[in-house]
């Protein structure tokens, strides 16, 4: 996850603080999350967040926010030219073949955090954000990509909320289990169905 701000709505204050809660999660995870170690990451007082926020949770569902803004914001400015290839970027940027580290700790906090959405409504909406926005933007680019006539006359919303459930159960399984090559396994079967699904030459 990139760490500037997405959009004019969060100032420089809020951004940094964001900054320190993405670091602090990456370190501890959820359940070791604390606002003493968010302070330590943005190197200031607990009470500078508490002017904020008014408890984890509350910082937490604005990080939620911000990182929700950011995909919207990284995926604006990087796709736009071929719908085969923003298709392929968007899957790629929240489900990564090859995870590096960071990917791998992040998808865990994401998973983490999810979790809490099932007793947080706060939670819940955010996440609901989230996944709308997903969804939003990968039917867009497949309308893009129908309109252009690279891709086959489908219904986007069905394709688009496939590929999402897909994602999720992915990451979900990849942040629970050791079983690597099942998540691998996955990209491959969801390149097939896109393929089968969409692309005229498949």
């Amino acid at each position: 996850m990139a760490t500037d701000s997405p959009d004019e709505k969060w100032n420089t204050a809020e951004t940094e603080i964001m900054q320190a809660t993405y670091r602090a999660l990456l370190a501890h995870g959820y359940a070791d999350l604390s606002i003493s170690r968010i302070a330590d990451e943005l190197d200031k007082s607990k009470a500078a967040l508490y002017y904020h926020y008014d408890s984890k949770d509350d910082l937490l569902v604005a990080f939620l926010g911000f990182a929700v803004d950011r995909f919207e914001t990284t995926i604006s400015t990087e796709t736009g030219a071929d719908p085969n290839d923003d298709l392929e970027h968007v899957i790629e940027k929240l489900l990564p073949l090859r995870p590096d580290e960071e990917q791998r700790q992040l998808q865990e906090v994401m998973v983490g955090l999810r979790s809490q959405a099932m007793t947080n409504e706060a939670f819940r909406e955010q996440f609901t954000r989230l996944d709308e926005q997903i969804v939003i933007t990968t039917e867009e680019i497949i309308q893009r990509g129908i309109d252009d006539g690279v891709f086959r006359d489908v219904d986007p919303t069905r394709i688009a909320e496939h590929i999402q459930a897909t994602i999720n159960g992915t990451m979900y399984a990849r942040a629970t289990t050791n079983r690597e090559n099942a998540a691998a396994a996955t990209r491959v079967s969801l390149s097939s169905y896109i393929d089968s699904e969409l692309r005229r030459n498949a």
